[in-house]
């Protein structure tokens, strides 16, 4: 590979790093054809982008970008793909799922909401963290909730008042 093309590789490395949110480091080595392409078909059905790289490049990638990422640099090591992502759990749902019958790819760390998580074992607590849109989800049931109580009380008392004027009214003609 030139020079130059390897610096047009890493340009676009650091710009995909400086764009996304979130971004997971694995390793998928080892796949053939056809598991790879799944693995692929799977990432773009769920808008992750999956690049294969050097780690050479995307370290210097990591150095160039505008976001704290030393803590990485350790697990660039064999085979390295990177999992580009705006939603946050997403990456580590799809890791969790396909290695289930692949046994690949296997999970070395990722870079979430601006936090690096280092480690096979660190892949449960990236599956379990919300995004944003259920962040906010959650936020507004929690509010809907004393609203819904509110109207549906004054319904139910409005209907109690009613029924009692019309009992009244009954009595008295």
């Amino acid at each position: 590979m030139k020079r130059s093309d390897k610096l047009e590789v890493i340009e676009q490395l650091t710009n995909e790093i400086n764009s996304y949110n979130h971004f997971y480091i694995a390793d998928i080595s080892g796949l053939n054809a056809e598991v790879t392409s799944n693995l692929r078909r799977l990432c773009h059905k769920r808008e992750v982008k999956l690049v294969v790289v050097k780690n050479t490049l995307l370290r210097k990638a990591l150095e160039n970008s505008t976001k704290e990422t030393s803590e990485l640099y350790d697990v660039l090591k064999d085979t390295t793909s990177v999992m580009f992502s705006n939603t946050g759990n997403v990456p580590a749902k799809l890791i969790k799922e396909f290695a289930k019958k692949n046994k690949k790819p296997v999970f070395k760390a990722a870079f979430v909401e601006e936090c690096a998580y280092i480690g096979e074992n660190q892949l449960d607590a990236l599956v379990d963290i919300k995004s944003k849109e259920e962040l906010i989800g959650g936020i507004i049931t929690l509010l809907q909730s004393p609203m819904k109580n509110v109207v549906s009380a004054l319904q139910s008392g409005g209907q109690t008042i009613s029924g009692v004027l019309k009992t009244l009214e009954q009595r008295n003609a």
